[in-house]
């Protein structure tokens, strides 16, 4: 398709901001939280992250889709996010592994992408003025006026439980590791014949963490974030692990109460990664927050504070755990080098620990993976 060929379409940012680009996805309308985020590849992944659930994202880097869409690398059965904003998107897929192009997928999931606009703008927009609605159309027709009213009445994140949204129904057993030599870099795994038997708590788990989870040699049963303590437990499982997940933390009562029941009452070992980061800081007595713009990226430096380890990290997340909400019996292991935020905690006597960031890098780098070793190192 030659770039006159696609049809014009809009973005109205809540401040009254208009921009008019191109569609290069599907036709329709579409309102999120505009985000913006900072990695280079790994758009697939972006699109496939239920975490995403109520947010439009913005591309800063400039060219995107040029390797096209391959199906093994979903992160879930399909996207999530209201919406695709890009300087510029490839017509061509030139990967031997794609099964077809980015504007084919979008069309194809019914995703409005938006392309031919100034990301840089919007980038500063949302960097100075913070996170904002956004809307998406390819309805060149509506008044402005109209298209505002609609925008402004639409609900933000705050306060929304979203993880509802996005999670499975079903409890399942997962059993699937890497395709790849990327195992390799999970060193120092027991055999097979040690797993031991976790569950993890799906608010929207990406599957690259199950697999990282699997590599490691546990024996995962998978649950909604509805799951009862009484249903888990009955699964009898040694430890605990809580996913990533979108929308506010705060928002999920029901999930503080039931791990509050498992790593309080029952002692079982814990994990959390982002969202579930977020619910451990609830269940442990802390509070979170909503940052002004957020973390969306795959080049955010973390030191951990007990090495001085500096990592760079792939992360996405709109909230926060506020560091002086914690008891003194939660030290901070990590924190964000770009604005000192908590990116890591744990319990001085329970086995309770948690990081904001992204060990399992799809998209990003591989500085973190060694926490997945980390946890099962806890069983040995």
């Amino acid at each position: 398709m030659s770039q006159t060929a696609r049809k014009p379409a809009r973005i109205l940012l809540e401040d009254g901001t208009v921009c008019i680009g191109r569609s290069f996805g599907a036709e329709g309308q579409s309102i999120g939280e505009l985000v913006f985020n900072t990695s280079l590849c790994g758009y697939q992944e972006i699109l496939t992250d239920p975490s995403y659930r109520g947010q439009v994202v913005l591309f800063t880097y400039p060219h995107i889709g040029n390797y096209g869409i391959s199906p093994e690398d979903d992160e879930s059965s399909h996207p999530w996010l209201c919406g695709m904003i890009v300087r510029e998107c490839s017509r061509i897929a030139s990967s031997f592994r794609a099964g077809t192009s980015l504007p084919a997928y979008l069309v194809e999931q019914g995703v409005v992408g938006i392309e031919g606009v100034d990301t840089r703008m919007l980038t500063t927009k949302v960097r100075t003025g913070g996170a904002m609605r956004v809307l998406l159309t390819t309805d060149m027709e509506r008044s402005e006026a109209s298209l505002l009213k609609e925008l402004r009445q639409a609900p933000g994140l705050e306060g929304r439980d979203l993880v509802q949204e996005v999670i499975s129904s079903e409890t399942r057993t997962w059993e699937r590791g890497m395709e790849s030599d990327f195992s390799a870099r999970l060193k120092g795994m027991p055999k097979e014949s040690e797993r031991i038997r976790i569950v993890a708590i799906d608010c929207g788990i990406k599957r690259n963490i199950l697999r990282c989870l699997y590599e490691s040699a546990f024996e995962i049963q998978v649950v909604p974030a509805t799951t009862t303590a009484e249903e888990i437990l009955a699964l009898e499982p040694a430890g605990l692990f809580l996913s990533n997940g979108p929308g506010d933390p705060a928002a999920v009562p029901y999930l503080v109460d039931t791990v509050k029941r498992l790593c309080l009452d029952q002692a079982l070992p814990t994990f959390g990664i982002c969202l579930g980061h977020q619910i451990l800081s609830q269940v442990l007595g802390g509070k979170t927050y909503k940052m002004p713009f957020g973390h969306h990226g795959g080049n955010h430096p973390v030191k951990e504070l007990a090495t001085g380890k500096i990592e760079i990290t792939s992360q996405n997340h709109s909230f926060a755990v506020d560091a002086d909400s914690l008891p003194d019996s939660v030290q901070v292991t990590h924190i964000n080098l770009n604005d000192d935020t908590v990116e890591g905690m744990a319990h001085d006597e329970l086995p309770i620990w948690s990081i904001q960031y992204h060990p399992e890098a799809a998209p990003g780098p591989h500085d973190s993976l060694d926490l997945f070793t980390r946890f099962r190192r806890q069983f040995v």
